[in-house]
């Protein structure tokens, strides 16, 4: 099986962090958005991973190969933000047979290894929601079949909302319905959305079985990011030596890198520290703290703190981005 991960938009809604850094890089319960994605992918045979890239791609081939060498790994550019179908259709001459697609502004956890006896043309993901209004959504028949897409339904349809992954058992068939969606020019607002292309699909009598995730979690906005942190958080067993941080409360559940650096200070519930941070004379609750950012007497929650950031002297929540310096001392 080969893999479809497009990674080339901008991430404007965690602004400042993506300024410097894919979004896909952007760090939730003490590891990368991507490297959580990555990880249950270990369950199948993966050929290849083709990653289509924009902005900073760079950052995430370095990521990938120094995390995750052993998978062999494809980076093609997305040069115009043309939309989803657009993105998927770059990958189009290096694959060949059955494809699994995966957008990566959520963290998921489901058994991928369901993939491989599959009788249908292959399996749009969804997760049941309260709001089916603010999604795409799929209408089932009495087989659960999809028979067809409905984006954000102003009447009830179905409360399966669609996350962003997808599985086709046949390659072939999906390039060859994108490529008639370029030709009809199915298009909103200049881009093409993969759903159109699956809806061709459906019209020339393709099979998706819609298999419903057991966790999706947002990562595409910092209010979601956080209680994406939080949910993860709570799922982990403890990752930090208590007898470490004498002089500091710990209160679980957090993520402590082992480089990290914790002074009379109390952390938790719900923060993430990441390798080389330091936190002196502080109170934090509900923070992630990414690599080498120093917080010093300060009272922090609903914060994230980005990479090589220094804050001082503050009780506020913040969103600080990378290589900022905020001090209230002064």
């Amino acid at each position: 099986m080969k893999i479809i991960i497009p990674l080339a938009g901008l991430g404007t809604r965690l602004r400042p962090h993506t300024f410097s850094k894919p979004k896909p890089l952007v760090t939730v319960a003490g590891k990368p958005v991507l490297g959580h994605i990555l990880d249950e992918l270990a369950i199948l045979d993966v050929e290849e991973i083709i990653f289509i890239v924009g902005y900073l791609g760079d950052q995430i081939e370095k990521y990938v190969s120094k995390n995750y060498p052993q998978y062999k790994a494809r980076y093609i550019v997305q040069s115009e933000m043309l939309g989803q179908a657009h993105a998927v259709n770059l990958a189009q001459d290096y694959i060949q047979g059955d494809v699994l697609i995966i957008f990566a502004d959520t963290i998921f956890k489901t058994d991928l290894s369901l993939l491989k006896n599959l009788s249908t043309d292959g399996v749009i993901y969804t997760k049941g929601v309260e709001d089916p209004s603010r999604f795409g959504v799929t209408e089932l028949d009495e087989h659960g079949i999809i028979t067809r897409l409905v984006e954000k339904p102003t009447t009830f349809v179905s409360n399966l909302a669609v996350v962003g992954i997808y599985y086709f058992k046949k390659s072939e068939w999906l390039f060859s319905a994108i490529n008639k969606q370029v030709e009809r020019n199915i298009q909103l607002g200049g881009e093409y959305f993969l759903a159109d292309a699956i809806s061709i699909m459906i019209e020339e009598k393709a099979k998706f079985n819609a298999f419903t995730l057991e966790v999706w979690e947002d990562c595409g906005k910092i209010d979601a990011l956080l209680l994406t942190n939080r949910y993860l958080l709570g799922k982990l067993s403890g990752e930090f030596h208590k007898d470490e941080y004498h002089d500091s409360v710990i209160v679980p559940p957090v993520y402590i890198a082992p480089d990290a650096k914790i002074e009379r200070s109390v952390i938790g519930p719900y923060v993430s520290i990441a390798a080389g941070a330091e936190v002196i004379d502080s109170i934090l609750r509900d923070c992630i703290i990414n690599e080498k950012a120093v917080v010093k007497a300060s009272t922090l929650s609903n914060s994230v703190i980005g990479s090589n950031a220094s804050v001082a002297g503050t009780f506020h929540h913040l969103n600080v981005g990378d290589n900022s310096e905020i001090d209230y001392g002064e």
